[in-house]
């Protein structure tokens, strides 16, 4: 098939290289002219046959609404968007109903794959019905060569919010091992932390690609020294947890996964020093102007 790929950075990019490694002809549009197959939205949009089919790559938020936008001016009837970043799934409806009015179909398809994803393929979440249709060779090339493909539901926004589940997941595994690595480092009884995890990799009930990718880390900075432990989140823990909280879902550690990265990001955490003021004025305990040297032993609260 014919598609235009909006948005060519490091999921993009390959993405564009996994469907033409399939046959297929891709006209790819990016704001860095360096990645680009053509010079604007619209030259992208010109150079496809219709039907046409556009896929979006690009920042949720903003940068996806603006672009499908956009697009709604350049399409016509019987043309095709599909959203392929991470929006949340309450934009997908109202991007559906925004391109219907001009007989322009949607698909939301979360993504998941990250720059691994040319060479073992995406996994591949989709909603809406009557469209999926249309797209369907690319999603056959760009997802594995088994599974990793779901027609999530029939809604627009099932295939995000199942991808949103997906990374709330996701946090909570990476808080887990990395949990775990932080113990197995803190005490001196182990000596081969990064073999330890290593050996976890078979056999093991917790092995995962994720457990891949930390021991892939630990081999190459065994302390992990040359980063600081600051963690971002990219939106879909919070909108996880806030779907959550609407449906009276508990979810109570991915919400702790999701509350440790907000901490990561704390010099000096503001709850902790009222904490230690409270201990120190019911205890008489102690109050540091800094941490202090093994700082960890176990008292009163």
């Amino acid at each position: 098939m014919d598609i235009g790929l909006v948005g060519l950075g490091k999921m993009g990019g390959n993405m564009r290289t996994r469907l033409r490694n399939a046959g297929h002809t891709v006209i790819g549009y990016d704001r860095n002219p360096d990645l680009a197959d053509a010079d604007s939205l619209a030259a992208m949009v010109d150079k496809l046959p219709s039907p046409k089919v556009v896929w979006v790559m690009v920042p949720a938020g903003d940068p996806t609404r603006d672009t499908i936008q956009e697009l709604s001016e350049l399409l016509g009837e019987g043309d095709l968007v599909v959203d392929g970043g991470n929006s949340k799934w309450t934009d997908d409806q109202l991007n559906a109903e925004m391109l219907a009015t001009k007989g322009i179909g949607f698909v939301d398809c979360g993504v998941s794959g990250g720059v691994w994803g040319l060479q073992n393929g995406y996994a591949l979440m989709c909603g809406t019905d009557e469209d999926v249709a249309k797209v369907q060779p690319a999603l056959d090339a760009l997802k594995p060569e088994e599974g990793g493909f779901v027609h999530a539901g029939k809604k627009p926004g099932a295939g995000h919010f199942a991808k949103m589940v997906h990374n709330g997941i996701e946090y909570a595994m990476m808080q887990s091992y990395a949990e775990g690595w932080e113990l197995l480092e803190k005490v001196d009884l182990v000596d081969n932390v990064t073999e330890v995890f290593d050996s976890w990799r078979s056999g093991t009930v917790i092995r995962s690609w994720l457990l891949d990718l930390l021991v892939a880390a630990v081999e190459e900075d065994p302390h992990l020294d040359k980063i600081a432990g600051y963690a971002e989140d990219s939106g879909e823990g919070r909108w996880t947890v806030e779907a959550a909280i609407e449906h009276a879902v508990p979810m109570n550690v991915i919400a702790a996964s999701l509350f440790a990265r907000f901490t990561s990001r704390q010099d000096d955490s503001p709850a902790m020093k009222a904490i230690a003021a409270m201990r120190n004025q019911f205890g008489g305990h102690a109050v540091h102007t800094e941490p202090p040297a093994g700082g960890d032993a176990a008292g009163p609260a």
